[in-house]
């Protein structure tokens, strides 16, 4: 199989460049990944460049401005460059005439779409009227929809919300690692030996599996603020244990099948 990390970080501002990215990758047998921009930054040339270095091995999400009144026109000129999705918050609009013209933009280039932000956003009438009108473009919401973010109530009907939302089957899922799901208790002394994490809490992951499929899952690390947490290898190794008794195609499309097809088959 491919391993593909689809969601992770570089930047020479802020975080990590694009080295230590690529060692965790070597260490543990990832072949890609797909550098997402971090926020705030809407100049793209450097993941444009990482692209360049490792050919075949990265895949750009990038962003832009939406406030800005040649935002659509930046999305066509960085998708003409090669960037396979863009960033944005499901509440994003354009400030003078067409509230929908980045997205617009975004559609008429044949990239997908990465969503993230508030659970409550995704989860609004607004938001499903966009992924209704965008029904051929992808798109991939971060954190499980928003689920892992610090601002969700973690209230059962924000998840079943959640999980309807694979009505729509233009939209997928990242799969956050497990140190996202079951954050350790900071303070308390470690366990002699594994599990550190309670890896009960990632039951959701499978809920989320039985309604979405396997197509529309991917795993992403979210380097490097991972090692704040469990660690890549972890993130990696703990979370696809969660998926050990499901079988192999479903792990595969998870682990890299479904970043495969919407982020490097689209940009090829």
């Amino acid at each position: 199989m491919v391993l593909i990390d689809g969601h992770c970080h570089a930047s020479p501002l802020v975080f990590e460049p694009v080295e230590p990215l690529v060692f965790q990758m070597d260490q543990n047998g990832v072949d890609k990944a797909v550098l997402t921009q971090v926020l705030g930054q809407f100049d793209n040339s450097y993941q444009e460049e990482c692209v360049a270095r490792y050919p075949g091995r990265m895949a750009s999400v990038g962003a832009v401005n939406v406030g800005e009144a040649d935002a659509a026109e930046k999305v066509a000129y960085w998708a003409g460059r090669g960037m396979a999705g863009l960033r944005i918050r499901p509440e994003a609009r354009s400030p003078e005439g067409d509230p929908l013209a980045v997205w617009r933009a975004a559609a008429d280039a044949g990239i997908a779409i990465n969503c993230g932000g508030a659970a409550a956003n995704i989860l609004s009438d607004d938001f499903s009227a966009l992924v209704t009108e965008f029904a051929d473009m992808p798109f991939v919401l971060e954190q499980l929809g928003g689920w892992t973010r610090p601002d969700c109530d973690k209230e059962d009907p924000t998840w079943q919300g959640l999980m309807k939302l694979a009505r729509f089957p233009n939209v997928s899922l990242k799969v956050p690692a497990l140190g996202q799901i079951a954050p350790r208790q900071i303070g308390k002394p470690l366990p002699s030996e594994p599990p550190v994490l309670d890896a009960s809490k990632g039951s959701i992951l499978i809920e989320a599996l039985e309604a979405f499929g396997a197509d529309r899952l991917m795993w992403g690390s979210d380097f490097p603020v991972v090692g704040s947490r469990e660690g890549y290898a972890n993130a990696l190794n703990w979370t696809r244990e969660l998926f050990s008794e499901r079988p192999q195609a479903e792990v595969d499309a998870i682990f890299g099948g479904t970043a495969q097809r919407i982020f490097f088959d689209r940009a090829g």
